[in-house]
């Protein structure tokens, strides 16, 4: 089997991962555990767990303005793409991994709003005295995809190897310490992280299909 065959077949596999746990959130143990009696999906479990954190200042100050960083990540590649539109003055001739990323970045925030009108859990807490969309956490989507992506397409755009591994160890902190406080911080339900990490990876796997395999790897930079 063909490496883009498996790569492939892995994101049609976290594709169906992701509608299954995205409709057992919708059906499973579904409880009036929330604010104002909102109904929540897999209520014991995510209950018990929201018993333990609570919500926390601290946590989600943290995870609110880390947030912001993954939109400089987005920004450094964006520059990129408009550096070799201006070099080369043609469309056709910037990277066609810049072009996907620009696809996936549009896929990315597509889904996120269509979440936010599509209601399957409401928050653990009120925004400004409303409910609000929970599922799946933005924070955890954007920073996992974000990130995730950047891991993969650093090394063509970071040419100093020095400069490109802290780069991208700051990058796994921040992916991490984002996807960690959003969870503590008791804003969401766990299932909504974990929801919005298994969408990540199939958004992330779909991206590698394309920008990574639609043609054959020849040089040695290019082998992953």
């Amino acid at each position: 089997m063909s490496k883009r065959k498996k790569i492939f077949i892995t994101t049609i596999v976290l594709f169906v991962i992701s509608v299954i746990f995205t409709l057992l959130v919708k059906v499973v143990d579904v409880d009036k555990i929330g604010p104002l009696g909102s109904a929540v999906g897999f209520s014991k479990l995510n209950l018990c767990f929201h018993n333990l954190t609570g919500y926390n200042d601290i946590f989600y100050d943290i995870s609110k303005y880390l947030g912001l960083i993954p939109f400089m990540i987005c920004a450094f590649y964006g520059l990129q793409g408009i550096i070799q539109l201006i070099k080369n003055k043609s469309l056709k001739k910037i990277d066609k991994r810049l072009i996907f990323l620009g696809i996936f970045y549009v896929f990315m925030l597509a889904l996120y709003v269509a979440f936010d009108k599509i209601v399957i859990n409401y928050r653990p807490i009120l925004e400004d005295g409303a409910l609000e969309s929970s599922y799946p956490s933005s924070h955890t989507l954007l920073a996992v995809c974000i990130c995730l992506s950047s891991l993969l397409i650093s090394k063509y755009y970071i040419k100093n190897s020095v400069l490109r591994k802290y780069f991208n160890i700051l990058t796994w902190i921040l992916m991490i310490t984002l996807t960690v406080t959003r969870l503590l911080s008791g804003v969401h339900w766990l299932t909504d992280i974990i929801g919005g990490i298994i969408i990540s990876l199939f958004l992330v796997s779909l991206f590698y299909t394309f920008a990574y395999t639609e043609k054959k790897v020849k040089t040695k930079e290019d082998v992953i």
